[in-house]
């Protein structure tokens, strides 16, 4: 890797106390295989322990998980929170079971896409390396 560039650094995060994380865990490695740099921060996580976890790492984007229903709470606080924290140029985006009006709802804030169970991989890896070289074009192009 040349001088100056790294690769691209994600959060995976599951918040709340839904305890239902393959589907992260899949995503995270699928992440680290094609190159990211991941860091998932296991259960039962706070927004504000999600958003730390992202300025502390100098994350790239921020991918949650969410099961239980909670989504059109947490994201809206994690983007919230995010912006407090001046990470305006990181992706805050994620998956679970979210009904599409509610997804469509939450783009308008400013999260990113939101992918539903069964998503193919590599079209979530494809995603974050456009968005994120969108957002961040100075970060590396390795990720």
């Amino acid at each position: 890797m040349p001088d100056g560039e790294r690769r691209y650094r994600v959060i995976v995060a599951k918040p709340g106390l839904d305890g239902h994380d393959r589907g992260a865990k899949v995503v995270a490695a699928a992440l680290r295989d094609a190159g990211f740099e991941v860091i998932y921060t296991g259960l039962h996580q706070t927004p504000e322990a999600i958003v730390n976890a992202a300025l502390q790492e100098d994350a790239d984007a921020v991918c949650v998980s969410i099961l239980s229903g909670a989504h059109m709470t947490v994201f809206p606080e994690i983007l919230s929170l995010m912006r407090a924290k001046g990470l305006h140029d990181v992706l805050l985006c994620g998956g679970g079971i979210i009904p599409p009006e509610d997804a469509e709802e939450l783009q308008k804030m400013g999260v990113g896409r939101l992918f539903g169970p069964g998503t193919d991989t590599r079209e979530i890896v494809q995603y974050l390396r456009e968005e994120i070289g969108r957002r961040r074009p100075q970060a590396a192009r390795r990720g």
